[in-house]
């Protein structure tokens, strides 16, 4: 068995059990490692402490029950596993940046730390070969788009420091610029009725520490005069798009993404020595099959 292996064995007991005590003997024992060297392996590959990776995964899971008002703030913290109001409100707001009792008021995205896969990490497939995991499909083509594909949406500019996805955590500036957009898109009747959506991150050069983020929807036109919104276009080249699928849109554009954006970036690509111009693209395509499907675009530097 592989090191990585003993340490998702771990990481898959841990978010069993995220309501319950768990001890770092018992997971120790669970890796056949001792506590010392379980513990330096876990951070290493995890990339957090054991208590603070347990911490952050409860919070996650917390904050998903906020919104059922029936129950209680002090409730939801006991199960899982904090031991009084006080507590919840210091760690939640540490890493959200809020308090739950704003949170539960004025409801936001976030960014949670999310459960690791590890073989994405350790599993280098060729081109056209799907890469099955527990939560996933994924899979790596080289594509050519031929004309340009023009978007129409809203950009705001990004901290650097909320990247990557699934590894940090504070409020989800990206998502809210969605649900910005899609409040808006009865504005827009140049969108296609079945066209896709970009999520497009772009990378300046001017070394400050945001990134630009556009949002929008496929133009059926070539232009539309509308002050609030702007335009994107992908420029027709050859590409590597990262394809996957998920069981649900809610996986697909949160745990599936961020995995997917770390295996292409992290792995995939470092691992071809690939350098790629200063921008990715989230395809997201309209389906009305069980399984939801989106792409990553990013086009690779000429040599």
């Amino acid at each position: 068995m592989h090191s990585w292996e003993q340490i998702q064995k771990t990481v898959d007991y841990i978010e069993e059990h995220l309501s319950e005590e768990i001890k770092i003997e018992r997971l120790a024992k669970k890796a056949a490692l001792s506590q010392f060297y379980f513990q330096r392996l876990f951070k290493r590959l995890v990339k957090r402490s054991v208590n603070e990776y347990i911490k952050l995964r409860r919070l996650a899971r917390a904050s998903e029950k906020l919104g059922d008002l029936s129950k209680r703030i002090i409730d939801i913290a006991l199960d899982f596993g904090f031991s009084s109001h006080e507590t919840f409100t210091r760690a939640f707001k540490g890493a959200y940046g809020i308090t739950p009792e704003e949170y539960r008021t004025h409801p936001v995205h976030l960014n949670h730390i999310m459960k690791p896969e590890l073989l994405l990490k350790y599993t280098l497939v060729d081109l056209g070969v799907p890469l099955i995991t527990d939560s996933m499909v994924l899979e790596i083509k080289r594509k050519t788009l031929e004309v340009a594909e023009t978007y129409i949406g809203l950009s705001g500019q990004v901290l650097i420091s909320q990247t990557p996805i699934g590894e940090t955590t504070g409020v989800d500036e990206p998502g809210q610029l969605w649900d910005t957009f899609h409040s808006m898109v009865s504005h827009l009747p140049i969108l296609k009725p079945d066209g896709k959506e970009v999520g497009v991150s772009s990378m300046g050069d001017d070394g400050q520490n945001t990134f630009t983020y556009f949002v929008g929807g496929e133009m059926s036109a070539t232009s539309y005069d509308a002050e609030e919104f702007v335009t994107w276009s992908l420029p027709p080249g050859e590409y590597v798009v990262c394809c996957f699928e998920a069981e649900n849109f809610q996986l697909l554009t949160t745990s599936a993404l961020s995995k997917a954006m770390n295996y292409l970036f992290e792995t995939w690509l470092v691992n071809h020595q690939l350098a790629t111009h200063p921008f990715s693209v989230e395809k997201y395509y309209k389906t009305n099959s069980d399984v939801a499907y989106m792409e990553i675009w990013v086009r690779p530097v000429e040599k």
